[in-house]
């Protein structure tokens, strides 16, 4: 071992960076940039943690988080828990972003539509599951300096590490097709444009992101929480016009026998499981939990993961009630309406069909407001995800713009020419079939994340308890075989994914 070194950042908070002190043989980091730092002393306690670490990584970390906005959010000077908490503020609302994108919206109308509420306990069980497994994300990304993507990266051998970077990539570029769909479609409703045109207009974000680049990352955070509420007050208005039978909104999260029995029913709960615990956001909240400039002590990392949680978990309920609005808005005008439509009612319908079945001539209007602010908000937190993913694995270092670029550009094309060619239905079916993908992806982000978590050799002190690493286990192996019965589904009847979409 040659020894440990810390680096003083900008917050005035020591991050600390062991150097070949991990496991016996491990390879050395050689990382020039993190070798430039100037070193400051570590107190003894601190290096004391983090030998104990690091000693399950194959090679010492070598490269920081999000290096750009590391530690860059200040603790308060004085703490309280109110201050604390508020310092911790925004990691949770960037996540929540992709538990309420035009994914969401998809699955949910479609569940809502065909089968009224009976699929709102499918939405409580998987918004309860990806509050778990957030938790379980910062707390790998406190606990060990690492992101879910650097963990893999320095634990397992490179014939590991590279499906699960393309099966990484892979979930990426399908949330952002819901999202490139779902703007074009809230573009089309508002503005009448043809559906492949607003595809093409939504390479046009990318100057969003290069003017939230510079501002910092709280003004990113503002940004997200602006359009959040934007979201939020639609569909207060949206329910307030409905006025759902509350009684029946009650039983729907009581779970129905017809969810095992019925394949159809399956098939949209697998994909609303995929469209609410996105695969992505646990690479994402391991890395952004690292912008705070919480002191990396035992202390410091036992408040951060605390805070975290509570950030996380509220940011998460407030996603489930929008998520519960679309299902339940859903189910009262179209599966319970005066004029039902049950069957085949995609976003570009429930646009047509809401003002006239709730007689509110705004209905429609605000609908797709809300759609473009969630299209919006998603694309900033997907390039997020694709610079902590590519950088983790890769180590390859791309600017955000050209990152968001490369992005758009593999989710555009299907897009255009679904839209082109079969028309405008083929891709509200697209926009399904994205989401049962992004839930067939979970499984090679899940496992890895509760290996991690459930281990000492690399969590240390903050490894899960046996309690929770059962029921890390659980859900991780209740994700799989759900996907796996859907695979096998589709591979005996290939047609079906179209006819369920």
């Amino acid at each position: 071992m040659s020894g440990v070194e810390g680096r003083a950042d900008t917050a005035g908070v020591l991050d600390v960076v062991v150097r070949d002190a991990a496991a016996p043989g491990a390879a050395s980091c050689k990382d020039p940039a993190v070798a430039a730092n100037p070193v400051t002393p570590v107190p003894a306690a601190d290096a004391e943690d983090e030998l104990l670490l690091q000693t399950g990584w194959h090679t010492a970390r070598c490269a920081l988080s999000l290096p750009e906005a590391h530690a860059s959010i200040s603790m308060p000077q004085k703490p309280t828990p109110w201050r604390t908490l508020l310092a911790f503020a925004g990691c949770g609302t960037i996540i929540s972003v992709g538990y309420m994108d035009p994914g969401n919206w998809a699955t949910g109308l479609a569940g809502g539509a065909r089968f009224g509420y009976s699929l709102l306990f499918v939405i409580l069980m998987s918004s309860i599951a990806a509050m778990f497994l957030q938790h379980l994300a910062l707390k790998l990304g406190v606990a060990s300096g690492r992101d879910l993507a650097q963990s893999c990266r320095d634990a397992y051998p490179r014939w590991v590490n590279l499906p699960l970077w393309v099966m990484a990539e892979v979930a990426i570029c399908a949330c952002d097709l819901a999202e490139v769909i779902g703007a074009a479609v809230a573009l089309q409703l508002l503005f009448g444009l043809p559906l492949w045109a607003g595809v093409l207009v939504t390479i046009a974000d990318v100057a969003l992101v290069m003017l939230l680049e510079g501002r910092g990352f709280r003004w990113l955070e503002f940004f997200v929480v602006l359009l959040i509420l934007v979201i939020f007050a639609c569909f207060v208005y949206e329910m307030a016009v409905a006025q759902p039978a509350w009684l029946d909104v009650g039983r729907g999260f009581v779970p129905s026998k017809e969810l095992f029995t019925n394949p159809d029913m399956l098939y949209i709960a697998i994909g609303i499981m995929g469209a609410t615990v996105m695969p992505h956001n646990l690479y994402l909240h391991s890395a952004v939990i690292q912008t705070r400039a919480y002191a990396r002590s035992p202390s410091g990392r036992a408040s951060a993961i605390r805070y975290g949680t509570l950030d996380s978990s509220f940011s998460l309920v407030f996603a489930f009630l929008i998520n519960a609005s679309i299902l339940i808005l859903s189910g009262a005008a179209f599966y319970y309406g005066t004029a039902q439509h049950r069957e085949g009612v995609d976003i570009q319908d429930a646009y047509k069909l809401l003002s006239p079945t709730l007689g509110a001539h705004g209905a429609s209007v605000i609908f797709a407001l809300a759609l473009l602010a969630s299209g919006q908000n998603s694309t900033i937190t997907g390039t997020l995800a694709g610079q902590v993913v590519m950088e983790g694995f890769l180590q390859i270092k791309m600017r955000p713009v050209l990152r968001r670029l490369l992005t758009r550009g593999l989710a555009v094309i299907p897009a255009v020419i679904v839209a082109a060619v079969m028309g405008d239905k083929a891709v509200g079916q697209l926009l399904v079939i994205s989401q049962v993908v992004l839930s067939m992806q979970l499984s090679f982000a899940v496992f890895p994340l509760v290996h991690f978590t459930s281990m000492s050799k690399f969590t240390g002190r903050y490894a899960n308890s046996l309690a929770t690493s059962i029921a890390a286990v659980l859900v991780a192996v209740l994700i799989a075989g759900l996907n796996g019965y859907l695979l096998v589904s589709v591979l005996k009847d290939p047609g079906s994914l179209s006819v369920h979409a």
